[in-house]
């Protein structure tokens, strides 16, 4: 079969039957045709539903807005999956203008009520689980006998989250939450202290409990504050509080230790946000509001308070917390398991003096302090202190954002899921894949490059510059120009390239390493910069292949700098900067066509060749007598020599040593890339834990590569396994790339996630989301190019 290579979608390479027949009947073009056929039959099928029982908004109460979050959080990750529909719980006489999403209505009042829902439920087929929210005093009957008996006739599976857990429960109480545990699949709590309650004084076993913590929102910089409100409360040091208002908060605590604060910080001001609990001004009015009021004129605090009297929205909610410096939590119910507002203060990083809850007492550690139960002084006291020590206040923040991340919504939903999962329910679960973002590129790029690291997602300049990072970048945003023609990237891909060209040497050699001021740092000097050579050919190799989308000057300068590397290439031993070069190379002389240029290519891929039989054997098919970082872009680099040169040799070691990568990385329907610890060693066991990003992007872009010369479905499979880890489908079940800020976390340890968004990170993710966004225009093409010869 002749093939050849030609861009489908711009500078996105596949090959191609040069035959319109043969184009018609290549196995590619079936599988495509297949899966456009399956896609239809998809969508003709009703997607499984997941029903939330639960009050909902706009009702106003904490578990309306804590199911609305978690419905929107799974919408979000996995629209594409399921149907996300909502049974709202209330009381006769409300009139809720609900969104679409409700599907039913319960007026826990009437006991009839129940068994009509429990009949529509059990005869719509296409429900694969319930999730049920739990609060005593939501249902009818003594302890919500009621719900017992419509659970008891529901044969769809029942996830049940206990809101509150009271321990030491009277033999009642224990009853009918045994009875609510024997008719659910599993049980959800928040907390360790409630599972430990419910399998304690309960006699509930531990398999039929899951810890899910209360989900918290992710919070962008601060630079994202809004500009309206951007200098309020800008000269004062503001502590808050927030929620909807009841007498179980005990503000009055807080009221009453202000003003031994205000002694020491006059400029302090303290925030109530919220407006009074609907059920609490159904039964007693503003009758507490008007106490906290009279409070505040008692102790003269009339400059120091603040009530924000409304139900905040989410928007303003977060920006208030990212202006507070303490966060005061006081209710004095030691009873009350979890607070969704102590969960979103430490999402913005506030630090928290709290009373004793078990919430608090599990997540403080290292992100603030507790207090006795209504004990205004002790409040003061640990205020004080805190304000008094900004390095404790700063150390306290990051805790907090560490310490509260594994809660985001997006974890929360990829948990819950897991439940549906593991039920007898068959699914085929597809994570939502997110929009593009440039939001972090753009934070960490100066004028000069782009920033090496950040503190969670602040750039931090102290670290510098790297060409490696610099040249990743520029391959980045030439491929979103590509895909967008913004003309905003051009700025960005300016950028990188000067800096690369910056840090090249008149021997053509790159350095590595600038300072913030930019000067070279002895870095250069101690360490061997081969890969990064090779990186920079690759960049410059790849940026010159988009020539007809750039300007001719930034080509002319990008040539003549491949030029004066392209010789220093041929003394490289490293097979990883050997193979950076060889891609770059390869891109470079796919217009050019220079001999010069291919008899490069196949030099540096001979001496690869030479390293696979020095060291290979019939269960070790690799380069080296181990397995490091970038390994990907080995059998990619000597897949593009085979492409360059025509050399059968060359491609059949590129595949077999790929297959042999890719049975080590993938296990279990997951990517789970070469440990940073220790890496792995030929001939001993596989070190875990400590993955990178930047793995799994070079093994997408290869898989990417793979897929498009060979046709072979299980490259495409597992390039989408592989980006489905960054979204949460790793050991931890966790996001590893932030949809908030657009930045990419570190890395994926063994029991946390590394939260620091360096450029590394978040260009390797940009990467892979531009193969993929690049991998499904082909695909259309493909169908098109099908479709068209078809009706022919």
């Amino acid at each position: 079969m002749n093939t050849n290579f030609f861009p489908i979608y711009k500078n996105s390479f596949i090959v191609y039957n040069e035959s319109k027949k043969n184009l018609k009947e290549s196995p590619l073009i079936k599988l495509l045709t297949a899966s456009k056929h399956e896609e239809i039959l998809l969508m003709e099928k009703k997607l499984p539903e997941i029903l939330f029982i639960t009050t909902y908004p706009p009702r106003e109460c904490g578990i309306a807005t804590y199911a609305q979050d978690l419905k929107n959080a799974v919408q979000e990750k996995f629209g594409a999956t399921f149907s996300l529909k909502v049974c709202a719980i209330e009381t006769a006489g409300c009139n809720y203008d609900y969104p679409e999403e409700v599907k039913y209505k319960l007026d826990t009042q009437v006991e009839s009520n129940f068994s009509e829902l429990a009949a529509k439920i059990n005869s719509d087929k296409n429900i694969a689980m319930v999730f049920l929210q739990h609060e005593f005093g939501l249902f009818g009957g003594v302890y919500g006998t009621f719900l017992l008996k419509f659970m008891k006739h529901i044969n769809r599976p029942i996830t049940t989250t206990f809101h509150t857990v009271l321990p030491n429960p009277e033999e009642k109480l224990k009853e009918v939450v045994r009875e609510i545990a024997d008719c659910s699949e599993v049980l959800v709590v928040m907390t360790a202290t409630s599972k430990a309650i419910l399998m304690n004084d309960y006699g509930i076993a531990d398999r039929k409990i899951s810890v899910i913590s209360h989900g918290t929102h992710l919070v962008a910089s601060l630079d994202t504050l809004q500009q309206t409100t951007r200098n309020q409360f800008s000269d004062r040091i503001v502590l808050s509080t927030f929620g909807l208002i009841s007498e179980g908060k005990s503000i009055e605590t807080a009221l009453e230790a202000m003003p031994k604060i205000i002694e020491r910080f006059p400029n302090a001001i303290y925030l109530v946000l919220g407006k009074t609990h609907p059920e609490v001004v159904k039964r007693d009015g503003e009758k507490y509001r008007e106490f906290l009021y009279e409070k505040v004129k008692e102790l003269h605090l009339e400059n120091n308070v603040r009530f924000v009297d409304k139900y905040l929205s989410l928007a303003e909610l977060m920006d208030y917390l990212q202006r507070t410096k303490i966060y005061l939590f006081t209710s004095k119910d030691p009873n009350q398991a979890v607070s969704g507002t102590l969960s979103y203060a430490m999402s913005c990083g506030c630090p928290i003096i709290a009373t004793p809850i078990p919430h608090a007492k599990e997540f403080l550690d290292g992100a603030g302090m507790n207090y006795d139960f209504q004990n205004a002084n002790q409040l003061a006291e640990k205020t004080i202190e805190l304000l008094y020590n900004t390095k404790l206040l700063r150390e306290m923040r990051l805790n907090a954002l560490h310490k509260i991340s594994p809660t985001s919504w997006q974890n929360a939903a990829i948990a819950h899921i897991q439940l549906v999962k593991n039920s007898n329910y068959k699914i085929d679960l597809h994570y939502n894949i997110p929009s593009i973002s440039l939001d972090h590129i753009k934070r960490m790029t100066t004028k000069d490059g782009l920033i090496q690291f950040a503190a969670i997602s602040a750039p931090d300049i102290e670290s510098g510059y790297t060409l490696d990072d610099n040249a990743r970048a520029l391959i980045a945003l030439t491929k979103h120009y590509e895909l967008t023609n913004d003309s905003a990237d051009l700025k960005l891909i300016k950028t990188y390239l000067k800096f690369i060209l910056f840090c090249q040497q008149d021997n053509g050699e790159f350095y590595n390493y600038v300072d913030k001021k930019g000067n070279f740092t002895a870095n250069n000097r101690n360490e061997n910069l081969e890969d990064s050579n090779g990186r920079a050919i690759w960049a410059l190799g790849e940026f010159i292949s988009y020539k007809k989308l750039m300007p001719k000057d930034v080509i002319e300068q990008a040539t003549n700098a491949i030029e004066n590397a392209m010789i220093n290439s041929a003394k490289f031993n490293s097979p990883r900067a050997i193979s950076f070069s060889i891609k770059g190379l390869y891109f470079y002389n796919l217009e050019l066509q220079s001999p010069k240029v291919n008899q490069l290519i196949t030099s540096l891929a001979d001496n690869l060749v030479s390293k696979y039989r020095g060291v290979s054997d019939d269960k070790w098919k690799w380069f080296e007598e181990y397995l490091t970082y970038a390994n990907s872009i080995m059998p990619e680099a000597m897949l593009f020599a085979g492409l360059a040169t025509g050399s059968e040799l060359f491609k059949d070691i590129a595949k077999t040593t790929f297959d042999f990568l890719l049975s080590v990385i993938f296990k279990d329907d997951q990517i789970k890339v070469i440990s940073n610890q220790g890496w792995y060693q030929k001939g001993k066991s596989i070190n875990q834990f400590g993955e990178q990003p930047i793995d799994v992007a070079y093994t997408i872009m290869a898989l990417k590569t793979f897929y498009q010369v060979y046709e072979e479905e299980t490259y495409k499979e597992k390039m989408e396994i592989a980006f489905d880890w960054f979204l949460g489908r790793n050991h931890l079940s966790q996001i590893v790339y932030n949809p908030k800020t657009g930045g990419c976390y570190d890395g994926v340890e063994e029991n946390h996630i590394n939260l620091n968004q360096g450029a590394e990170s978040t260009v390797s993710y940009l990467l892979s989301r531009l193969a993929m966004e690049q991998l499904s225009i082909v695909e259309s093409e493909l169908a098109h190019f099908e479709e068209k010869f078809e009706n022919q």
